[in-house]
């Protein structure tokens, strides 16, 4: 009788150590504070068990190291997508550290460090972090991948340049660092004032989901009442005026530095009867001077906007190009502060260097000033896409 010993095959023996495949992703190439850091490691060599769930990371031998520059997570799990797929994921969330976002001279961050995976870790961090994943693939082997963590300045806005005495007013904050809890609704504070109530109300804006980042106050007008809540005493014809205080900004910003971001929008139907300008003509060159219609990232090119004063007045005007992605997060704001005299037109020329594909909305204003934002032309819209230069 001959007995035959089987060894039980070990998934560290199967990897090829001079050429190991074992990519690591992350989700985002530069995440905030607060994030939820989704993570891939696609290891066909450890698809140990082909009808079974594997896990990768959990183990001293071969371990998987999570880390910032205040914190690591060891031994931590991630666990393969299905039976035979060799693709492991899991994900953490950062915590940031003690810091008060609001002005209320509190900390409103819980800073923990905890978790074995594949979905529960919790990790620290700073403003100006790294974030690092270290795999040991084989004894002696190990990758690694990084990805950066920093604040960011915030951007408000209203829905509209212009509400009508019926509207409802809707502002919008795009603050990724105030997505404090990625689990829940977050809220941040917005001060909206007008020509009627300089002293104005304070709303919450909401976060829009629960990680967005991105946050909608809604305000109703009231002509008559004076402002209380939600509710905001104006006049046709006025300006109003949203600022959020923004307490988590990148450097050269020190951590306990703040800016006021603010946006305006007018109450009333624009009337332009008094004004005879118009925005005659767009288009787009290269550097040549020659026009363009194809666009490709890291490619400067000229936005071209031509004016013509109709009327029989000098005019004063700032020229306004605003371009937006398709999430509505304006990537480019530019003006041209300049003056058309009787029956005069001229071209403006601003330039643009889109650094990612997709589609983009560049709007073009013209108003009395930056502080007066009167509209004295009909404002224009045009869509471009930013495309890959391989694919032309």
């Amino acid at each position: 009788m001959i007995t035959l010993l089987v060894s039980p095959i070990f998934a560290e023996q199967i990897p090829i150590y001079d050429k190991p495949y074992a990519p690591i992703y992350f989700d985002k190439d530069v995440y905030s504070w607060t994030d939820k850091v989704k993570i891939m490691i696609v290891a066909p060599a450890w698809n140990e068990d082909t009808n079974g769930i594997n896990s990768i990371g959990d183990d001293s031998e071969h371990p998987i190291k999570i880390s910032t520059s205040s914190s690591s997570l060891n031994n931590y799990k991630l666990v393969e997508t299905g039976p035979n797929t060799g693709i492991f994921v899991g994900e953490i969330t950062l915590t940031g550290f003690s810091h008060d976002v609001d002005g209320d001279g509190k900390s409103d961050t819980n800073p923990t460090n905890s978790g074995r995976g594949p979905t529960d870790g919790l990790l620290e961090t700073q403003r100006d972090s790294g974030l690092s994943i270290s795999f040991e693939f084989a004894d002696g082997v190990v990758l690694t991948k990084s990805a950066k963590i920093e604040w960011n300045v915030a951007n408000i806005e209203f829905s509209k340049q212009n509400f009508s005495e019926h509207d409802d007013v809707i502002v919008r904050v795009v603050d990724s660092d105030m997505n404090l809890n990625p689990e829940t609704l977050d809220s941040i504070k917005i001060n909206i004032s007008s020509d009627s109530d300089s002293a104005g109300i304070e709303v919450l804006g909401t976060e829009t989901d629960v990680d967005s980042g991105i946050f909608e106050a809604i305000i109703q007008q009231t002509t008559i009442n004076n402002s209380s809540g939600n509710r905001l005493h104006v006049s046709i014809g006025d300006t109003i005026s949203a600022i959020y205080q923004d307490r988590t900004l990148p450097k050269p910003y020190s951590v306990h530095d703040e800016l006021g971001i603010s946006a305006k929008s007018q109450i009333g139907l624009i009337s332009m009867k008094n004004s005879k300008i118009v925005i005659d003509k767009i288009h787009f060159s290269n550097a040549q001077g020659q026009k363009i219609h194809t666009f490709y990232p890291n490619q400067q090119f000229q936005i071209i906007t031509r004016l013509q004063n109709l009327g029989y007045d000098d005019q004063e005007f700032t020229n306004i190009i605003q371009i937006s992605d398709k999430s509505g997060k304006i990537v480019s704001l530019s003006w041209v502060v300049g003056k058309l005299d009787s029956s005069q037109s001229f071209e403006i020329s601003q330039s643009w260097n889109p650094k990612s594909i997709g589609n983009y909305s560049i709007e073009f204003f013209v108003w009395n000033s930056l502080d007066d934002a009167s509209s004295l032309a009909k404002p224009q819209t045009q869509s471009i896409q930013i495309t890959d230069a391989s694919d032309g």
